[in-house]
């Protein structure tokens, strides 16, 4: 039996994001931009006869775009049922995906996978080092492990003065009333995009979508009990950390870091 310490009781906000994949559970046409920009390593080609394992599935959307690419077989795992009914909508045209109740500490799977990823949740996490750990250990020998994560480079701002607040106060509210508040700081964003008012990629590709995406967004910025925002050094320290070699970086929408490593063979 694998451990069952405190890092494993340790759950950062399933809950919460469980609420918000239960509230924005569909598949949006933007959601393909967004992956690819967010595995900006992999074309859609080189998904085709690989397997993989999705690590913090939420609603299953960054699982969706590799099987319609022909992966071989995926994994989809996440620590909360509301999550995981959603992604069993979403990927119920796949007979080729497993969607399983399972932490991202503690992964069932040894030399399983020729990649394992996590998009939007290790820098959720109290303890990130364990979960890339366990994602090595899932791939096998010369397999490949690729994340996402927020960047601290144009996100000084979130840094120094949103995130003291959503600390403080949103991670303590009610989801719910979270959900809400989140109304209003969204219509302030959408129309500021509408403005053009910024000239950072994200802001380009935000302005294509719908109001309610936006807010989903604001949202996801609010909900969590933990985030975290990283340098460049420090993601690729996490990575080597991890056993990883061959490490890539790329910056995403000047905002973010894509980072892919291999498991020596």
């Amino acid at each position: 039996m694998k451990k069952t310490s405190q890092i494993e009781a340790t759950l950062g906000s399933p809950d919460r994001f469980g609420y918000e994949w239960t509230k924005y559970s569909d598949i949006l046409k933007e959601y393909e931009e967004q992956f690819l920009r967010w595995m900006p390593f992999l074309a859609q080609k080189d998904w085709r006869n690989i397997s993989f394992i999705d690590v913090g599935c939420g609603m299953g959307r960054n699982s969706y775009w590799p099987l319609s690419y022909g992966a071989s077989f995926g994994v989809a795992i996440d620590m909360d049922q509301g999550s995981l009914n959603s992604a069993k909508k979403n990927l119920s045209g796949f007979n080729n995906i497993e969607i399983k109740l399972e932490s991202a500490y503690n992964i069932n799977y040894s030399n399983k996978f020729d990649i394992a990823f996590s998009i939007g949740v290790i820098h959720h996490l109290e303890f990130p080092h364990e979960a890339l750990k366990e994602m090595f250990n899932a791939v096998k020998p010369g397999g490949h492990v690729a994340i996402w994560v927020y960047g601290y480079e144009n996100n000084e701002w979130i840094v120094n003065f949103f995130n003291p607040f959503r600390k403080l106060l949103f991670s303590k509210l009610s989801i719910k009333l979270v959900h809400h508040l989140s109304l209003y700081p969204a219509l302030f964003l959408y129309f500021f995009i509408k403005l053009n008012l910024i000239n950072l990629d994200y802001f380009k590709l935000l302005k294509k979508f719908k109001f309610s995406h936006i807010r989903s967004i604001v949202f996801d910025q609010m909900l969590p009990r933990i985030s975290n925002y990283w340098k460049r050094e420090e993601v690729e320290n996490l990575m080597r950390d991890a056993g990883l070699i061959d490490i890539r970086l790329e910056n995403v929408n000047n905002i973010s870091w894509a980072s892919i490593g291999k498991k020596p063979n």
